[in-house]
């Protein structure tokens, strides 16, 4: 059973697009909804009085699964509640070093890592963005920190004792040849298994006109590489909210169950993916000087970020989204939206004067909740109680 607690991601692949609502589709980065940890364990209640025979969980998304806190609270829990089941978790290796005796402690001891490219110069083929320290790296820069980071997660991952997968997305034309040279890397950092995955060219995504390879062309890469690595074979790429036997995803079954209903292709209008009576989010606020809002998402000149934490709120960083520059039209100003975005990926709520529709649905389509006001920063952030 995979729980999808994990919606923020902090690197933008070329060859994903993470539309949470789409019943007729069946690839990561895909779910009904996002749960809350708890609502989450609740669910893993459900399931088992139907699948008894339940034994694996894993936290594969849609997001990032360290970019998430809650990955963390769903694993304590679940260490908790469930002692018996099997954790484990998917990422894409930005965080493991950092991570990795974290996981640890709460029980996991298998980790699957999505790793694509063994050099910057292919990775920056693949990456788009990664968000490192605050800042959006890109080209063969982004792609170089985070290679470094996924080799140095997989070998303390290892040499603590945990199970490592390494997942390669097979892209003719840009990964192909080097694949084999990626395999042996991984595996001298001490991965047990490898995955190589066809790429699924998604809509909407820079990837989107390319081809996957075709099952023979994958069958004689996976063949050539066994001889460096043990090869998996049975990966059938599952969604992020999937439930059942290989080939047989049962998580339709659940989607009455209280927490989503898994019609339709996209986010609800105003998703409620974030239980704000908890009170712990992050905020972004679009401010001029930090006392009143009074920019729109597009046109401020910084985001004020706040930690909130019960009635402990706390300044943790301003972010100066001039930094992105892009036209303002057709696919440019796309991207640019999504950097702007990225730059805010650790945020849960954005609160601005104004806001476009298009970034609207861009803000809303990765989970997050949109405020607009003209109020003080202080009542805004009391407002979300």
């Amino acid at each position: 059973m995979h729980i999808p607690v994990a919606p923020k991601c902090n690197i933008q692949c070329n060859y994903c697009n993470r539309k949470y609502d789409c019943s007729n589709e069946s690839r990561p980065g895909i779910t009904s909804k996002v749960l809350s940890p708890e609502e989450a364990v609740s669910k893993i209640g459900i399931v088992l009085e139907k699948i008894p025979n339940l034994k694996v969980i894993g936290i594969a998304g849609p997001g990032d699964a360290l970019a998430n806190e809650e990955t963390f609270t769903s694993l304590e829990l679940i260490k908790e509640r469930y002692p018996d089941l099997i954790p484990c978790i998917s990422t894409n290796g930005l965080l493991l070093p950092e991570k990795a005796k974290r996981l640890y402690d709460c029980g996991v001891r298998f980790v699957t890592v999505t790793i694509n490219a063994p050099d910057a110069e292919t990775g920056s083929k693949i990456y788009r963005n990664v968000l490192w320290d605050g800042k959006i790296h890109k080209g063969t820069e982004g792609a170089g920190i985070l290679l470094e980071n996924q080799m140095e997660g997989i070998r303390i991952c290892a040499e603590m004792g945990m199970v490592v997968k390494a997942n390669i997305v097979m892209i003719p034309g840009i990964n192909t040849d080097v694949i084999p040279d990626l395999v042996r890397k991984v595996k001298e950092k001490g991965a047990y298994i490898v995955n190589i995955l066809p790429l699924i060219p998604v809509p909407g995504t820079a990837f989107e006109t390319l081809r996957g390879p075709t099952p023979a062309e994958r069958k004689a890469l996976m063949d050539s590489c066994s001889l460096d690595a043990r090869m998996m074979r049975h990966c059938r790429q599952c969604r992020a909210d999937a439930i059942g036997l290989l080939g047989e995803d049962r998580s339709s079954e659940f989607r009455g169950c209280g927490y989503g209903n898994g019609d339709g292709c996209g986010p609800a209008e105003e998703p409620n993916f974030i239980k704000m009576d908890l009170r712990r989010f992050n905020v972004a606020i679009a401010s001029s000087d930090g006392s009143k809002v009074d920019s729109g998402f597009g046109n401020t000149d910084r985001f004020y970020v706040y930690s909130v934490n019960g009635d402990d709120v706390k300044l943790l960083r301003t972010v100066n989204p001039t930094e992105v520059t892009a036209p303002v039209v057709g696919q440019s100003h796309k991207d640019h939206i999504n950097d702007i975005v990225n730059l805010l990926d650790d945020c849960d709520v954005i609160i601005v004067k104004e806001i476009g529709d298009m970034p609207r649905k861009t803000i809303l389509s990765r989970g997050k909740k949109v405020v607009v006001t003209d109020v003080d920063v202080r009542s805004a952030v009391s407002s979300l109680d």
